[in-house]
């Protein structure tokens, strides 16, 4: 079968894209996903984003996230910052949208110049073990504050918590090392579960960053800058009481490339 195809970044954290309002392709074909997603022998991407017709009332379309290995997962905020660019370049919103992905309902808004900011998910668990932190912001992160972090071996140490007892029964966990900057600003490293290696960003990691970082007074402002590999994001939000409300993830989204691909059914 030939699918048309689009191909987004969000900071270096890229998606392979396709209009699925005419099920082109099938969610449950997690072969073909994981194929398309391959660097050498398909498109290649961290993951792939399904635009699919929405099911919720007031809704504009509805989002379905696959890991690289094929499965589908969690919530990627960078992915969903990718979808809404994809979702006005194919006309179906202007400059905001509303829409409904795995982890509930989401609204963005997005510039001329394809800035992209997404209302993520309240935060009300925060787990502080030490030096780490564990918090769920539609994908589960684990954060280590450390030091010297881009002479990390990500992929390695990631490895070693995702694959640790403390996950194996849930699932295993993304994994993110952080490095103060200077004030409110930190850098940011992350090893991905489902693609099994360290991707130049991650947006539900960034934004788990942020409030951790704030919740440790590691950050003094509700408005966190985050340095990543793939470039820099922002993130904001409220506290109000001891909930995280009104979480907001900002950055660059942009399409690629696009095209066609023939791959078995």
């Amino acid at each position: 079968m030939k699918i048309p195809f689009y191909k987004y970044q969000g900071t270096g954290n890229d998606f392979v894209m396709i209009d699925n309002r005419t099920q082109v392709l099938s969610k449950n074909n997690a072969r073909v996903i994981k194929e398309l997603c391959d660097r050498r022998f398909g498109i290649g991407g961290d993951g792939l984003i399904l635009l699919e017709k929405p099911e919720m009332e007031g809704d504009d379309f509805k989002m379905l996230y696959f890991n690289a290995d094929g499965n589908e997962s969690s919530m990627c905020g960078n992915g969903g910052r990718c979808l809404v660019a994809f979702a006005k370049f194919l006309g179906i919103i202007n400059d905001k949208a509303k829409f409904t992905a795995i982890d509930g309902p989401h609204q963005a808004t997005i510039s001329d110049k394809d800035e992209v900011s997404l209302q993520m998910q309240n935060v009300n668990e925060i787990k502080q073990m030490g030096n780490s932190v564990f918090l769920n912001t539609g994908s589960p992160h684990h954060i280590i504050f450390t030091r010297n972090v881009p002479a990390l071996d990500v992929k390695t140490e990631g490895a070693a918590v995702r694959y640790s007892d403390e996950y194996l029964t849930q699932g295993g966990t993304n994994v993110n090392f952080v490095e103060p900057q200077e004030e409110n600003v930190f850098l940011v490293r992350t090893y991905e579960r489902g693609v099994e290696d360290e991707t130049l960003s991650c947006g539900t990691g960034v934004t788990a960053v942020a409030i951790a970082a704030y919740a440790t007074g590691k950050a003094k402002s509700n408005t966190v800058k985050l340095i990543v590999p793939g470039g820099e994001l922002s993130v904001s939000f409220i506290l109000d009481g001891s909930e995280y409300k009104d979480v907001w993830l900002t950055g660059p989204a942009q399409q690629v490339f696009k095209g066609e691909i023939v791959c078995k059914p």
